[in-house]
């Protein structure tokens, strides 16, 4: 894998989209960066207390409070939806028909409890998302070679109606499985009906890549990786991106 050398990842996918900004942050991006970058001056960056839950917030306005959940949508031009990850998934939704957006958090509890597909569901409710024609792009996270977890894992995600492919037993350590966090979100999107040619994943493996945060390689790690998507005023330039390197799916 090319080594990640920019403050952020952009998806093609997603670049279809005329007036749509986003981005996976590497290391080298932080909070901060939203209010010091040009590009990002007359956006407001909407930021989560996350829960590892299923909770969905439209936000049609800056939030006067700090919310708590997993998940942000909006069609409201100039608001940045911001998710914070360190192994989790983030995903980015993006409806370019009904000019809509979402960010989501997919640790494995939040995909467990099927968060995901409560935001593409949300999406539908608030502003007529189409499943069929919605855009999604899936950021770097632990891969499931690095991401072992126990038997309570197992259990409850076959309780909640997955596949069990998307947990493979490790058949030296009995009762333990390596968990695909990618697969598993996107058996949500397909269940929904979203096209798997709409779908974008990066290959990157957070636990493997130092340019990434990983809070099982390095314990204790209050750090993350800032990940972003919204929607451009009319009147404001088109972001330029900082990513130098192919980014080809």
């Amino acid at each position: 894998m090319a080594e990640m050398t920019d403050a952020y990842l952009k998806a093609p996918l997603l670049e279809r989209i005329a007036g749509l900004v986003h981005g996976f942050g590497t290391g080298r991006w932080t909070e901060g960066d939203f209010a010091r970058t040009e590009a990002f001056a007359s956006f407001r960056p909407v930021i989560m207390r996350q829960l590892h839950s299923d909770v969905v917030h439209r936000v049609d306005a800056p939030p006067e409070a700090r919310l708590s959940g997993d998940a942000l949508i909006t069609a409201t031009p100039g608001l940045l939806l911001v998710i914070r990850t360190a192994d989790c998934l983030p995903v980015l939704l993006a409806d370019g028909r009904h000019r809509a957006v979402a960010a989501v958090h997919c640790g494995w509890r939040g995909t467990r409890a099927r968060v995901l597909e409560r935001a593409v569901r949300e999406m539908g409710t608030a502003y007529g998302t189409e499943p069929g024609s919605l855009l999604a792009a899936f950021g770097p996270c632990i891969g499931s070679d690095c991401y072992e977890v126990g038997p309570e894992v197992r259990e409850a995600f076959a309780s909640a109606g997955f596949p069990g492919a998307v947990l493979m037993p490790v058949p030296a350590r009995p009762g333990k499985s390596l968990l695909d966090l990618r697969a598993a979100n996107s058996w949500l999107l397909e269940t929904l009906g979203v096209k798997k040619a709409n779908v974008w994943t990066a290959p990157a493996c957070t636990h493997c890549d130092p340019d990434l945060f990983s809070c099982r390689r390095n314990r204790g790690e209050q750090r993350r990786l800032y990940n972003f998507i919204g929607l451009r005023p009319a009147d404001t330039k088109p972001v330029i991106s900082c990513l130098k390197r192919d980014s080809r799916p």
